[in-house]
């Protein structure tokens, strides 16, 4: 079984569609094991609580430094003995050296169609109001493994969305989340368990 960790921020709404797809069976070749989020406050601990997942907390402000805040998370992982790390809503950029340490073990999911409206600067609600305002007719959301560029790793899935007269940004992204993220995330991260999996297995 690959053991997975993921990564939050806020709510946790990605983190809730990842348990549910465990507990419906279409994650069913990883674990979620752990729930990291780089916010003490964030709904997602809730999530991960109510689920019997372990959870932790790295916040950069209380280490103190970019370098003390990757170095706790790499120990967490390295704890938990991780395969495969899910960034769902979190909202740091990882650096060249951690990204480095698990090539093709890292994913994110990012609510457009890359190579559209992302790198640097491109999250939460930006996403949508640069959708909106170059007049787009799709947009949708990507699965791509992290490496140092910012939304540059190789892209896993993708799955478009329509955008409708009258959307606002708020409207957008609860569209593409329910219409993308929350189908695309778990079927990404079951087709990248399977192959950690058949590879441990050899």
């Amino acid at each position: 079984m690959t053991r997975i960790a993921v990564l939050v921020s806020g709510g946790g709404t990605n983190l809730q569609a990842l348990i549910d797809a465990q507990k419906s069976g279409i994650i069913k070749s990883g674990e979620i094991v752990l729930v990291i989020s780089s916010q003490p406050t964030a709904y997602a601990l809730e999530r991960a609580k109510n689920a019997g997942i372990d959870s932790a907390v790295a916040n950069k402000k209380e280490l103190g430094s970019h370098e003390a805040f990757e170095a706790k998370i790499r120990g967490l992982l390295d704890e938990y003995k991780i395969d495969l790390i899910v960034l769902a809503g979190f909202m740091s950029i990882l650096s060249e050296d951690f990204t480095k340490a698990y090539p093709k073990r890292i994913l994110n999911v990012h609510p457009s169609l890359i190579p559209s409206f992302c790198g640097a600067g491109f999250y939460g609600l930006r996403v949508h109001e640069a959708a909106l305002s170059y007049g787009v007719k799709v947009t949708g959301a990507t699965v791509h493994f992290v490496n140092e560029i910012p939304d540059g790793g190789e892209i896993v899935m993708q799955k478009a969305v329509c955008v409708k007269d009258g959307d606002t940004p708020e409207i957008l992204q609860r569209r593409v989340m329910e219409e993308a993220e929350w189908k695309i995330l778990p079927e990404a991260v079951e087709k990248v368990s399977y192959e950690i999996k058949t590879q441990k297995e050899v």
